[in-house]
């Protein structure tokens, strides 16, 4: 076996995949590519077997399978299960998951119970699935625990690593730490790029101002995300899981200039944060070396350059999607499972212009108060139906029914 760590790349061609693959290419003595994964881009992606020339990869879409090039020597799989086997492949230590949506939760759950250690940049895995995964990591850092509770793996965050940087940057805050003794836990956001906007332009954003965001190059679903805040309520409920925080002890902070990432609160009075320029490839590279930290591509953060840090509370009546996200959090999976599908398609539905922008939260409402209120938690196979029954209702009504 390798002394190396050997890694699968769900999601391989998007943004936080490509900046996973330079962390990992840029330590070729500690990391070996053995798996890539992707959704539609071919091109993309056969450019990256040729470079890395990994053991296995996949891609969902038939067409782009049939363009894809696979060099020798690289299996592709195929079938619904193609990311679970990835995932799950006895020569794989770490999984990163880039994915966006649902798609990966199956291929997260699996590689839990396969005993791997999963890096995730994958929101809906924890928003609609976090009382499926989390128990899964708990008992990984239990068995770790039994055998030494100072095992570096003997915490469910170094079997599930948070790749988002408001997360990461709360998981290094918590370093060592006794969660007992945490008052509060504050996301940061950067407000977006219509933080100034009136009601009046909002009702008129295009996607063109949407996608202009002030300090993150990001892709485009989590760039809308961003600008609706919807982001940041899906954030909230991910810290609920994460860090096993109810949700009154988790706020929310405007941050324009996006160099605090994040801040714990103790009982105490002290508070703790995170600082470093937008670079995803930080928390990238902290979640893959855990828990060691090496030299890497970013740049370092010069505070005489950057002298002046604010804050501002989110204004919930211009956009209401972070409240309507934590009332999601609130109510329970089923409620968190219908937003983020509605999400994801309101926000395509809004980029090809078929919706307008305060249309994306007025059809994430109705869709959690249409379809919010199962008993108990969904298993698996509810989420995925459930998931799919939402999207399918997003995709299809009228937004002058829901947007006015």
């Amino acid at each position: 076996m390798s002394g190396r760590t050997r890694v699968a790349v769900l999601g391989s061609t998007g943004s936080i995949g490509r900046q996973a693959i330079d962390v990992l290419l840029a330590a070729p003595d500690r990391f070996e590519i053995v798996a890539l994964a992707a959704g539609t881009d071919h091109e993309t992606l056969g450019a990256q077997l040729a470079a890395i020339r990994p053991a296995a990869a996949a891609i969902s879409d038939a067409d782009a399978r049939v363009r894809l090039h696979v060099p020798s020597g690289v299996t592709l799989e195929r079938g619904d299960d193609a990311l679970e086997r990835l995932a799950t492949r006895s020569d794989v230590d770490l999984v990163v998951v880039a994915t966006g949506g649902t798609v990966s939760l199956r291929s997260v759950l699996a590689a839990l119970d396969a005993g791997k250690v999963v890096a995730t940049a994958n929101k809906e895995t924890l928003v609609a699935g976090g009382h499926l995964v989390m128990p899964r990591a708990r008992a990984l850092a239990d068995r770790a625990a039994a055998t030494d509770q100072r095992h570096a793996m003997a915490s469910p965050l170094a079997w599930l690593r948070p790749i988002d940087s408001e997360h990461c940057a709360i998981w290094q805050c918590l370093v060592g730490e006794d969660l007992a003794t945490v008052a509060r836990l504050i996301l940061t956001a950067s407000g977006g790029p219509f933080r100034r906007w009136t009601p009046a332009q909002l009702a008129q954003a295009t996607p063109r101002d949407a996608l202009s965001h002030p300090t993150w190059t990001m892709g485009a679903k989590i760039t809308v995300d961003s600008a609706t805040l919807m982001n940041k309520g899906l954030e909230v409920v991910e810290a609920h899981w994460l860090y096993d925080v109810d949700y009154p002890r988790i706020d929310t902070l405007i941050h324009p200039q996006s160099l605090i990432h994040s801040m714990v609160e103790f009982v105490d009075g002290s508070l703790k944060a995170q600082l470093g320029l937008p670079d995803m490839r930080i928390p990238i590279q902290y979640a893959v070396t855990y828990p060691h930290r090496q030299s890497g591509p970013a740049p370092r953060l010069d505070l005489l350059e950057h002298a002046e840090l604010t804050f501002e509370a989110p204004d919930d009546a211009r956009f209401p999607a972070l409240r309507i996200a934590r009332e999601a959090g609130l109510r329970g999976p089923w409620a968190t499972t219908a937003l983020i599908a509605a999400d994801e398609v309101a926000v395509r539905r809004f980029l090809d212009g078929t919706l307008a922008f305060n249309g994306i939260s007025a059809v994430c409402a109705e869709a959690v108060r249409r379809y919010g209120s199962g008993d108990g938690e969904p298993g698996l196979e509810a989420v995925i139906a459930l998931d799919a029954e939402v999207r399918a209702w997003s995709a299809a009504v009228a937004a002058a029914e829901i947007a006015g």
